[in-house]
């Protein structure tokens, strides 16, 4: 998350001018058919969802009802720790012992994920054994994905990043998989 995206979030959820912040979730489907989760803090419910449409709209995509597309994805808890935290097998060992559900290890560290329920426990069992993780969170995990080809990828990268401009989103999801080619020359 950026940082400027970080800084209204905590003056929101300090409640910086006295005003009452909602946490909304929009879903939708972007270009491809490809399905998108938007969560969103914010102060104005009806000026945010007309912001939100209309981004998917530009971008050849469409907002649709709660729960139309959240059940390709699962609710759970992401913790990620630093590569020099521990090597991979201590983690995954560590993690499994914790409760964790999935491990994923790599150059740039280790993700633990976990069922919602156990999130806090697994959570404060491994921040005991390694200190505090850079992050911990709940995410939407896609259960399956969809590959599309460049132009759509291309498409969907830019509504994602158009969705992440906006002031009041904090998070986005979708389910969806690109070329590598195409990631490298979008992140130039």
């Amino acid at each position: 998350m950026p940082k400027d995206n970080i800084e209204r979030a905590i003056k929101k959820a300090t409640g910086g001018e006295g005003e009452n912040y909602e946490q909304i979730r929009y879903e939708g489907y972007g270009p491809g058919g490809v399905a998108v989760i938007v969560e969103v803090l914010t102060d104005n419910r009806n000026r945010t969802a007309g912001e939100v449409r209309s981004t998917f709209t530009k971008s050849g995509g469409n907002l649709a009802e709660t729960g139309a597309v959240s059940f390709m994805f699962d609710h759970v808890g992401v913790i990620e720790y630093d590569a020099k935290a521990a090597n991979p097998e201590a983690m995954f060992e560590a993690a499994l012992e914790a409760g964790a559900d999935d491990f994923v290890s790599s150059r740039e560290g280790h993700e633990i994920y976990v069922a919602q329920d156990r999130f806090g426990s697994v959570a404060k069992t491994l921040e005991a054994k390694f200190g505090e993780p850079r992050k911990a969170s709940l995410v939407w995990q896609p259960q399956n994905t969809v590959a599309v080809d460049d132009e759509q990828g291309e498409k969907l990268l830019k509504l994602i990043e158009n969705l992440h401009e906006h002031d009041d989103v904090q998070n986005v999801y979708a389910n969806f998989e690109v070329s590598d080619a195409l990631v490298s020359r979008m992140s130039v």
